[in-house]
């Protein structure tokens, strides 16, 4: 398979599944079975790509906090969601000290998959027909900020689903849920794939990454164009829909993984 075909497939998995709540990790381990695998640096920028993206659709949001966060509510909103992303710092840098690896065993990523997948299915049928509220207090700031240290240690559990998890669990509405976490995910995802770039520059070089720049350059664009598709329709979906269908899916895939490469002697 020419080297542009796999890196437009990896940037659209990377795209689609970066926000989404069934795991960007489990789905590029997936691909990384039939497809050439690639370097850290790759996986770190064309997440990056995909989390720029998505920027924009939070514009309104941001300039709200940049003209008018001497407004109490906007105050409140920008203090929780720096909490959340401090937390998750604080966690990071905790794991970083101790030399945590993210493992790439099938096994924990498929288990992650079900029980996610489970969870939301769980979730959902605990709030059916109740009044869920819009706004995010500061025990559903903490617990986002810790979920998504939860997703950092159990690969396969996706930063998004375990965070909108949690919200959904404490009560926050759907879009209440998803806009929140997608806001605090996006600093904590740049800082860490900011810190990860600087680290292989600062080791390696430019030229000493042997990264084809180009096919970088294109995995990157995909994934940011795909991305910013992916998560403009979900949005658009959480406001009349639940979370049902991503916990059938994690649970199908979860068994998938478990089927096609966690069998004895594979």
């Amino acid at each position: 398979m020419p080297d542009w075909i796999s890196v437009i497939i990896l940037g659209i998995i990377e795209g689609i599944t970066e926000f989404l709540p069934i795991s960007s990790t489990g789905h590029l381990l997936i691909a990384e079975h039939w497809l050439p695998k690639q370097s850290d640096l790759f996986n770190v920028v064309i997440q990056s790509g995909a989390v720029i993206a998505v920027i924009p659709l939070f514009w309104g949001r941001i300039i709200q906090f940049l003209t008018r966060w001497n407004e109490p509510a906007t105050r409140d909103y920008l203090l929780k969601t720096i909490a959340a992303f401090v937390i998750t710092g604080i966690g990071g840098v905790i794991l970083e000290k101790k030399h945590y690896k993210l493992q790439e065993n099938m096994a924990p990523v498929a288990l992650a998959l079900l029980i996610g997948g489970v969870l939301f299915l769980l979730i959902e049928f605990l709030i059916r027909g109740k009044t869920l509220k819009n706004e995010v207090t500061w025990t559903i700031a903490i617990a986002v900020g810790v979920g998504q240290l939860i997703a950092a240690i159990f690969p396969g559990a996706s930063r998004s689903g375990t965070t909108i998890l949690v919200a959904l669990l404490l009560g926050l509405s759907r879009p209440a849920a998803t806009e929140f976490t997608f806001l605090v995910g996006i600093p904590t995802m740049l800082a860490a794939g900011g810190l990860k770039m600087f680290k292989e520059v600062h080791h390696h070089g430019l030229a000493g990454s042997h990264e084809n720049w180009s096919m970088l350059l294109l995995a990157t664009v995909v994934a940011a164009v795909v991305s910013f598709i992916a998560v403009k329709w979900l949005l658009r979906y959480v406001q009349s829909h639940t979370f049902n269908a991503f916990g059938w899916y994690r649970i199908a895939v979860g068994i998938m993984i478990l089927v096609l490469f966690c069998r004895p002697g594979h």
